[in-house]
């Protein structure tokens, strides 16, 4: 095996190990973003009994089904976080060396600047190629808030993917995407401007595109779009484990 590819192996490990272990850690936050960003547009959750924040969510949950339905959707969440992050990493470097290759961080800032803006979203785009259906069905499973059995519409993962293959073919399974594909290159830029995109990738699920940014700014103005926002920079917190992680990692492998 060549360096080249003993280097992307360790990325790959590194960074899946460090995304998984510190993913599963924040998954609470993450269902709630969620459960406030489609409640409006998912069937079972009837207008009274609507999230109105964090804490709000957070009480009825557990009350309404066990604790560790808090995780629903866990098993998606990993499997889907461990090459997205391992992939991020790996990609993020093998882009670098296409875009600063031979550039002079002191000397060519702004070329620097660009370059990693570019390398970053280069790896993210390629990264959703492979792991979107099960993004997708990450959120699908998070977001069903039936109690068990007959009362969810979906089971299991494989279910999920299954279900929607069977009715709406590969195309089903990446709903959403030319959105995320969007909010990728407007998180290059800043993240709080990307937020709306994240809010409709996940909407996008239910609604079609245009569909969900009228009746968004319809029924509920502005805010509509930045839903779940507290909680998404709680789960962002994990994000920085991830990084204290994968360089302990680094060092063993």
């Amino acid at each position: 095996m060549t360096d080249a590819a003993v280097s992307f192996a360790k990325d790959f490990l590194a960074g899946g190990v460090a995304a998984a272990i510190s993913k599963t850690g924040v998954v609470p936050i993450e269902r709630v973003k969620l459960l406030l960003q489609v409640q409006h547009a998912c069937k079972q959750i009837t207008a009274d009994k609507h999230h109105k924040g964090i804490s709000d969510c957070e009480v009825p949950i557990p009350n309404e089904q066990a604790i560790l339905t808090f995780w629903r959707g866990n098993l998606a969440n990993v499997i889907r976080y461990f090459p997205t992050q391992a992939l991020n990493f790996a990609f993020k470097v093998k882009y670098k060396q296409i875009f600063l290759g031979g550039v002079d961080k002191r000397t060519q800032f702004w070329r620097y600047f660009a370059g990693n803006l570019a390398s970053g979203a280069a790896a993210e785009a390629t990264t959703l190629c492979f792991v979107y259906p099960l993004d997708f069905a990450r959120a699908r499973l998070a977001a069903d808030m039936g109690k068990a059995g007959a009362e969810r519409e979906f089971q299991v993962l494989g279910d999920c993917l299954g279900e929607i293959y069977k009715s709406d073919g590969i195309k089903g399974l990446y709903q959403g995407f030319n959105v995320s594909v969007q909010g990728i290159s407007v998180t290059a830029v800043a993240g709080l401007t990307s937020y709306p995109f994240d809010t409709l990738q996940t909407d996008i699920m239910y609604t079609g595109t245009i569909d969900c940014w009228r009746k968004s700014a319809r029924d509920e103005g502005g805010k509509a779009f930045f839903k779940g926002a507290w909680s998404n920079v709680l789960r962002g917190l994990g994000g920085a484990f991830v990084l204290v992680l994968y360089d302990e990692i680094e060092k063993f492998t």
